[in-house]
């Protein structure tokens, strides 16, 4: 006889779970685009616009976007308003993309969901070979999964994170009247263009012209993170084009005072209703109080809140204390202090080294690195060359993950061989990281001064995660 903790998944449910994945996973990969929102679209219209049943939050952008969805999602419950979440790519566990009153859908429901819409799934794929195209994509089918499982709850509002892109994601099927776009880098240039103008027209594309239904009448509002000037000139152009009012970090909305705390940081937020004191956000690094005044903008201009109407304070404050934003910079053990951050490109990385070189004051920092072979490699490796004392370079278990040799001689040539030590898997990798941050300690000692940081990849953190025994948020 087995016995479960309440809520937790079943073996029998889990055994199909991993069924369910392993038919999305044959389709076409989630890291590959088709410009197009033709299948999800028709699908979407099968199922009877489920996506239409709720107003919505869009985020978009190269970094920052699960971070401000999460928060998002935070304020909003605060606020008295059930939220449905999706987010891209999963840590552990695929339930994680749908989240339903700020907790992923249980695996039944996840189960259930898909196998609701299956045979709709299969008309689209159909469809679309008849006529040479693809079947539907594993991102456009949990999109789809995203969408109906929101309206059943039902939702009130729904927080919207992209995949790629923007304009041809297969989240914008939905119209939604708050859209943000976090910091733009160069990221997917495969996809998404080479330069940071043609990466920013794609993102744009989820800024589109308010709703007008003979009834009601919404107006669409951008909240814009501070961008390069070619990035932002392109945004600025859409939200004309398109009649979106428009906010912008550094001039309508910003951070104004920042202090290291004990588990975070504490804040004081100019938002848009005004300046929002004594907040307390449990997330380390200058990059989440951005995060941070992102997602304050958003929420009030979902709400409408203007220089004459500002939210409740208190209700913002216990939204930011409650954000839990696993993998990001994450901490999962102490002495030696382990963090798991996900960044992946070298945006993330400068950002993660920036926060390690400010927050933390430690007398030796290894880093264990998986990188995705389809990312700036080079470009992780050189931004956190300066904050690691030693790197061990390892493989996360995805196919998509760069051959741990090619990524050791890339290591070697930035870090020197001295610095550098290969593991063949993550477990064998921790272990050797925890290995050599522990010879700070005199025989006897306890650890202290010490750090791991493991990093490079969402898959990187999420595997982690799971070795150190943490279960899917």
């Amino acid at each position: 006889m087995t016995t479960e903790r309440p809520g937790e998944p079943s073996p029998v449910d889990l055994a199909e779970l991993a069924l369910v994945e392993a038919e999305l996973d044959r389709r076409w990969p989630e890291n590959k685009i088709e410009p197009s929102l033709t299948r999800i679209s028709a699908l979407m219209d099968l199922l009877g616009s489920p996506q239409r049943n709720y107003p919505a939050i869009h985020v978009a952008g190269t970094n920052g976007k699960t971070s401000v969805t999460r928060m998002v999602d935070a304020l909003l419950t605060h606020l008295h308003r059930r939220t449905g979440r999706t987010t891209s790519p999963h840590l552990q566990l695929a339930t994680e993309r749908i989240s339903i009153d700020g907790a992923p859908i249980p695996v039944r429901t996840y189960i259930d969901t898909y196998r609701e819409i299956e045979p709709y799934i299969k008309m689209i794929d159909q469809q679309s070979e008849a006529a040479g195209g693809p079947v539907m994509s594993k991102f456009e089918v949990t999109t789809a999964m995203a969408y109906a499982a929101f309206a059943e709850a039902p939702v009130d509002v729904a927080v919207v994170e992209t995949g790629l892109g923007g304009k041809w994601d297969a989240t914008n099927v939905i119209d939604a009247q708050v859209a943000v776009i976090t910091p733009i880098g160069l990221d997917h240039v495969d996809y998404l263009g080479p330069d940071l103008a043609s990466i920013a027209g794609e993102k744009a594309g989820i800024i589109k012209t308010g709703r007008d239904d003979g009834i009601v009448s919404t107006d669409t509002v951008a909240i814009l993170a501070e961008q390069a000037p070619e990035a932002m000139d392109v945004l600025l152009r859409r939200a004309v084009e398109v009649d979106a009012a428009v906010a912008r970090e550094g001039s309508e909305f910003k951070v104004l005072r920042r202090q290291i705390a004990v588990g975070g940081q504490q804040l004081e937020l100019q938002g848009l209703g005004g300046v929002y004191h004594d907040i307390f956000l449990p997330l380390h690094g200058e990059h989440q109080a951005r995060n941070a005044s992102l997602a304050l903008a958003a929420v009030e201009a979902f709400f409408g809140a203007g220089q004459d109407r500002q939210l409740d304070a208190d209700a913002i404050r216990a939204g930011f204390a409650s954000v839990i934003n696993p993998g990001r910079l994450e901490r999962v053990r102490s002495a030696p202090t382990v963090f798991l951050d996900a960044a992946h490109n070298p945006q993330g990385a400068k950002a993660l080294a920036a926060a390690l070189s400010t927050e933390f004051d430690f007398r030796k920092l290894v880093g264990v690195v998986s990188v995705m072979h389809d990312k700036d490699i080079d470009g992780i490796l050189d931004a956190l060359e300066p904050v690691f004392d030693e790197l061990v370079v390892t493989h996360n278990g995805s196919p998509r993950a760069m051959d741990v040799e090619d990524l050791a001689s890339r290591a070697v040539a930035r870090y020197g061989d001295e610095r550098v030590v290969v593991a063949p898997t993550l477990a064998d990798a921790l272990e050797t990281a925890i290995g050599l941050a522990e010879e700070v300690a005199e025989p006897g000692e306890a650890v202290s001064g010490a750090g791991v940081v493991v990093t490079g990849s969402v898959v990187t953190a999420g595997v982690a995660r799971s070795l150190f025994g943490k279960d899917p948020v």
